[in-house]
């Protein structure tokens, strides 16, 4: 007999409950852009358009590769307020509660004038219930969603717009090192990325321990690989680097406390702490962080978690301290 239920929370999560286990949801939108057009979406400057959320660790993946890349001029971007309800990801001044209607960082949408990226969406699929995502990626030429899985996205960005990146020769996917790199993001996503979220949503004492156990030991596994190099595969920063790294940059601030991920933090960690400290500290990447988004997003929006709302003050990390690992 089947112990799952779906459950959607009051954030708009919804999460299958199998023994107490947070499953997430696959992503809906899977087209791709190619550099060539063959798929039908080419890519071409000025025509994609990326919906994103500064709390989300997933479109942060794609906040960091765009700048990496240099296609900021190619990819316009909009942010959506870290704040959502039950109607999903909100644009400014939408009108749900809790949100700073005064926050510089929010925005309008530019595109389509949406209250809500629900909107976006209904647009692409009209039958489209379940759990409204970032990153999207929005062609604007056929007026849908392209894609709203964010390693696809990522992928894409970093092989398909060569053509009109500022920086075509960054390669975060260089063919040699692609069978340790899917090795390496297999683990880190199962464990880690989703692994926090795994340990933070269990509704049962037991899926709790295995999710904080199968975290910490590849915490563990990480903290000694990186005794050794300075980056996931060597001297290079690759795919691999920037996955791990936007769930490690919100270990300490969020995940150790929200989520229970408490037997240790990253600062306990030498090789993990320097090498988060590292990647953070690389040209770009400190804009792509914003601590009170995070901070906000999830304190506020996972009422189950925390029903008070109340936004805790600390943790103060330093992510410019020097990192040691040059």
């Amino acid at each position: 007999m089947s112990t799952e239920t779906p459950e959607t929370s009051a954030a708009g999560w919804t999460r299958e409950i199998d023994r107490g286990r947070f499953r997430r949801q696959a992503s809906a939108f899977r087209e791709r852009v190619t550099a060539d057009g063959s798929s039908g979406y080419p890519a071409e400057a000025g025509r994609y358009h990326l919906y994103v959320s500064y709390a989300c660790p997933w479109a942060s993946r794609t906040l960091i590769v765009r700048q990496l890349k240099g296609l900021e001029d190619a990819i316009g971007v909009t942010i959506v307020d870290p704040i959502r309800d039950d109607r999903g990801w909100a644009f400014k001044d939408a009108g749900v509660a809790h949100a700073d209607p005064a926050d510089p960082l929010v925005e309008a949408d530019p595109l389509n004038g949406w209250s809500f990226l629900a909107e976006g969406y209904a647009a692409t699929d009209p039958d489209f219930d379940g759990r409204v995502t970032v990153p999207v990626l929005w062609d604007t030429k056929s007026g849908r969603i392209v894609n709203n899985e964010s390693a696809e996205i990522v992928r894409m960005l970093n092989g398909e717009f060569d053509a009109v990146a500022k920086r075509p020769e960054v390669d975060l996917y260089p063919e040699p090192l692609r069978a340790q790199i899917d090795e390496l993001n297999e683990r880190i996503y199962a464990t880690v990325n989703n692994g926090v979220y795994r340990a933070g949503f269990a509704t049962s004492q037991a899926a709790y321990d295995e999710a904080v156990g199968e975290l910490f030991d590849s915490l563990d596994w990480l903290e000694q690989r990186l005794a050794s190099r300075r980056y996931l595969t060597g001297d290079r920063i690759t795919e691999a680097d920037w996955r791990l790294f936007v769930t490690l940059v919100r270990f300490d601030p969020v995940y150790v406390g929200h989520f229970k991920c408490n037997l240790r933090r990253i600062a306990d960690y030498p090789n993990l702490w320097g090498y988060t400290r590292d990647l953070y500290q690389q040209p770009g990447i400190a804009e792509t962080v914003r601590f009170d988004h995070i901070k906000r997003h999830y304190y506020v929006t996972h009422p189950s978690i925390n029903p008070t709302r109340i936004v805790p003050r600390g943790p103060i990390v330093d992510f410019d301290a020097p990192h040691g690992r040059g």
